[in-house]
């Protein structure tokens, strides 16, 4: 009885976790994109009373949008069992745990913006935009790969989502940091993913018995 409730459990909380980790980091990448816009090019201006509250708010977000990600992968990688190939299990829990220790430091960079912000020093701006939109993407981007992988072998994923991750993937990868607020496809597909895992733990599990003749 106690290992059905595990695995009864484990779904629900990948889903909520997953659910908690988009909207969360959703909404620091627009309070970060609102007050960077434009990164580098723009880190000779300086910023306003309001972009400096918008970068306050997405640090206070962040920490909690990683903890939910962790969350969010862990019971993933409990879903996929023992029986998932090394490799890509290897692959798929280090760019989780890379992507996350990234995501903290751009993070801990754009709280020196606040400081700055009065000293005129553009190093902390540049820095957390350049880890936020690539080295932080590229990582997301080879763990939304990674779990598309599984879920495609393990025949957990149904075939769009597993087409979308892999489109998502390598958006990321490829072209994200050059695509304006493409940051933005990591919380859409952590939202599909739980959202879908969610709506199969309310499927019935079988088929209804027949009534009898």
């Amino acid at each position: 009885m106690e290992s059905k409730r595990q695995h009864l459990a484990t779904p629900w909380a990948a889903g909520v976790a997953g659910v908690v980790f988009a909207v969360l980091m959703a909404v620091a990448i627009i309070l970060v994109r609102v007050a960077l816009p434009a990164g580098a090019e723009g880190s000779s201006v300086s910023l306003d009373a309001g972009q400096r509250d918008a970068v306050r708010t997405a640090l206070e977000l962040l920490p909690f949008a990683g903890i939910a990600f962790l969350w969010f992968m862990g019971a993933l990688r409990e879903q996929a069992g023992q029986a998932e190939d090394r490799f890509v299990s290897t692959v798929f829990l280090g760019s989780g745990l890379v992507f996350v220790a990234t995501l903290f430091g751009a993070a801990a960079a754009a709280g020196t913006v606040l400081a700055e912000a009065q000293q005129g020093s553009p190093f902390g701006r540049d820095f957390a935009y350049a880890l936020l939109t690539t080295y932080a993407m590229r990582m997301a981007a080879v763990f939304i790969i990674t779990t598309s992988t599984i879920g495609r072998r393990r025949g957990v994923l149904p075939r769009p989502l597993v087409v979308l991750g892999y489109l998502a993937g390598l958006t990321l990868l490829v072209v994200g940091s050059d695509v304006p607020w493409s940051e933005l496809v990591l919380p859409g597909w952590a939202l599909l993913i739980s959202l879908n895992i969610l709506w199969r733990r309310r499927r019935p599990s079988g088929p209804r018995p027949a009534a009898p003749a």
